[in-house]
């Protein structure tokens, strides 16, 4: 789990920055006749794009998992929640993003790209398919700020890595505006939050809970000793 908070958001920073490359000329896939001008003129990076998403959101799961251990000290419940919404949210984004394949396939053959612009909005329209983007939504926004919250409210890791994890939920709204590069920069934040927990949660002893080798962390980010769960202490 540690390893995984470690590498999964670097994920996502590769595949925003492949994105914001493709719409740095205002390009947009909003619409299935959108999406395939992307896919007809950038193939290599929607394939970069569509691969490392699905990775990062693979890797995201036991990520969470292991922030959710980070929070069981204080704020356990909070962690709960925004690691059950985390959770979820990603394994709905992982079913998004591979959809692009199909994209890839249409633009590839180069005819017919009205109709099958047609079928691209007729499948993303259905109410079997618009709950999972409605989760991911509310998991990416909602979720990781409890998540970050969570952090910071049990001291576990320094105060800047908790915002900086509660900053991604923020500047993800900037997506829904077509502000594609300030996604970078939340993915970015969000890799320095999730690094800096993974250590925390690297270092902890593998014999015991992840609780007892947490220490509680201060408003500088200095480390003080935390009492074992299930030690007495003299």
């Amino acid at each position: 789990m540690a390893l995984a908070m470690l590498v999964a958001p670097a994920f996502f920073v590769l595949a925003n920055a492949a994105g914001a490359w493709e719409t740095r000329s205002g390009g947009t896939d909003e619409s299935g006749k959108a999406a395939l001008a992307l896919a007809l003129a950038y193939p290599g990076l929607e394939r970069f794009s569509m691969v490392t998403a699905m990775i990062g959101s693979l890797l995201m799961v036991p990520a969470t998992l292991g922030a959710m251990r980070l929070t069981q000290r204080r704020a356990a419940r909070v962690g709960l929640v925004g690691g059950l919404l985390v959770s979820t949210a990603y394994i709905c984004y992982f079913a998004m993003v591979s959809g692009d394949r199909f994209e890839l396939a249409m633009a590839a053959r180069g005819t017919n790209l009205d109709d099958y612009a047609a079928v691209l909005d007729q499948s993303l329209n259905g109410a079997s398919v618009v709950w999972y983007f409605l989760l991911f939504a509310l998991g990416s926004l909602v979720g990781t700020f409890l998540l970050g919250l969570a952090l910071r409210r049990s001291r576990s890791i320094p105060a800047w890595a908790a915002f900086a994890v509660m900053a991604w939920s923020v500047l993800k709204i900037a997506e829904l505006l077509g502000l594609w590069w300030i996604e970078v920069v939340g993915s970015v934040l969000l890799v320095a939050g999730f690094a800096a927990a993974g250590v925390v949660l690297w270092q902890a002893p593998a014999s015991g809970s992840a609780t007892s080798a947490v220490a509680k962390v201060d408003e500088h980010g200095h480390h003080t000793p935390a009492v074992g769960v299930g030690v007495e202490q003299s």
